[in-house]
């Protein structure tokens, strides 16, 4: 059995922790340090606290095989990545002078004075080797600590990814014990998280085979497989025969793999059938036909969109009778139908589009609550509706994406002809 070569992620900076900025190295890191067999288990975020750098970093080197620090190399007071590796490692920082001439030329070629604190960016653990950074002013650090290798990377994403393509995947592509991860996943709607998990509940079990993780975002649910092998083929070999039994368990849940969007799976399906599509929007003020048009290639298929937010437009626009709306109210079953007919009728599309309901904060009643919205698919013989509450708390915007992904996904069970599912 392949020994899984354990790696942490420490990613470092106050602009992270107080989420003034997302972090995106981390997630890449994870993916390139799977593709070459290593298996990441934790990934810790730390302010510019130097203490607190260096706990994290003695922690990290008492558990994993390899440690990943991004940031905190730059010339400034609050870049402490090398003062806390210096101290995790019990070593003094010392002058490394090819780094500093690398600056001084660094800074005579662009014609300006090198800073004072530019300096410090050419101190080193004592015993750690550099690592060229071709694209900025701040070398990177490998350094032993135990039997644990840490390597310190630039925070910028550019100077980070091109440092550890050249120079760390390379040294550790030799030393992942042969082994390959291979991840596949597939992206779900239709189904609550909790209820699909039931559905795979055995699949998840720690030990059983490739690991089976899921995770969502705006009702979307993503099912990943992580498998190892001692190749590429037998990663991915047993990665398929788990994606298989997800498939087949799943069904017409599943309306991609990979990263691909729903919208995008809506497109596919529409340019395969040479179908058309007009949409009619309320509360998601033009989301929707965004969303359509986000795919490139959709003048193949999106004829157009209104738009008609207040009541009078939906007369007005679509020939909406003000005894239908003042009957059932703007936000009912029966607009929502005939906001879809009216669309579909206009530009003479295979499919009009329509949503309409109230995404808030205010606006809600008793009878109709703030996250009631209405959708609806209809073509020349028939039209469905369906009727989405979504929880006020989550926001403005949960409600109206969650209401654009929900009707994308009703016209596609209809594209692929679902009935069972779709009425």
């Amino acid at each position: 059995m392949l020994h899984p070569v354990q790696a942490h992620i420490i990613s470092i900076g106050t602009e992270l922790t107080a989420g003034l900025t997302v972090d995106t190295n981390a997630a890449w890191l994870a993916k390139r340090l799977a593709a070459v067999g290593f298996v990441v288990d934790r990934h810790v975020t730390v302010s510019d606290n130097q203490p607190a750098i260096s706990d994290v970093i003695i922690s990290a080197a008492a558990h994993a095989d390899i440690v990943l620090i991004t940031g905190g190399l730059g010339p400034t007071a609050d870049d402490l990545t090398r003062e806390a590796l210096a101290g995790a490692a019990e070593r003094p920082l010392v002058l490394h002078r090819p780094s500093f001439d690398q600056l001084s030329a660094y800074f005579q070629k662009i014609e300006r004075a090198m800073p004072d604190t530019n300096r410090r960016q050419a101190y080193m653990p004592e015993g750690a080797d550099v690592i060229d950074n071709a694209r900025g002013t701040a070398p990177g650090i490998r350094l032993q600590i135990g039997s644990t290798t840490v390597f310190a990377l630039p925070g910028v994403p550019s100077e980070m990814r091109a440092m550890f393509r050249e120079t760390v995947e390379p040294e550790l592509r030799g030393r992942s014990a042969g082994s390959v991860i291979v991840t596949g996943t597939l992206r779900c709607f239709g189904m609550g998280e909790a209820r699909l998990g039931e559905m795979i509940e055995d699949l998840m079990t720690p030990g059983c085979g490739p690991l089976v993780g899921v995770t969502a975002a705006d009702a979307i649910i993503s099912v990943h497989v992580t498998a190892r092998g001692a190749n590429s083929l037998e990663a991915s070999a047993a990665a398929d025969d788990t994606l298989a039994v997800l498939r087949d368990r799943l069904g017409s849940l599943i309306f991609a793999e990979k990263n691909e969007t729903l919208q995008q799976a809506v497109a596919t399906l529409l340019i395969e059938r040479k179908n058309t599509v007009a949409t009619a929007e309320s509360c998601t003020g033009g989301l929707l036909a965004k969303k359509l048009t986000d795919v490139p290639g959709s003048s193949a298929y999106f004829l157009g969109g209104f738009v008609t937010y207040a009541d009078e437009a939906k007369t007005s626009q679509l020939g909406i009778s003000p005894e239908a709306i003042a009957q059932h109210g703007a936000v009912s079953e029966e607009v929502a139908a005939l906001l879809a007919e009216a669309c579909r009728s206009r530009l003479n599309a295979d499919f009009g589009l329509a949503t309409t309901g109230i995404a808030g904060p205010t606006g809600g009643s008793a009878e109709k609550p703030v996250g009631l919205v209405y959708i609806a698919v209809a073509t020349k013989t028939e039209t469905v509706t369906r009727r989405l509450l979504t929880n006020a708390e989550l926001g403005r915007d949960v409600i109206r994406q969650r209401s654009c992904n929900a009707i994308l996904n009703l016209l596609r069970r209809h594209l692929i002809s679902d009935v069972s599912q779709r009425v």
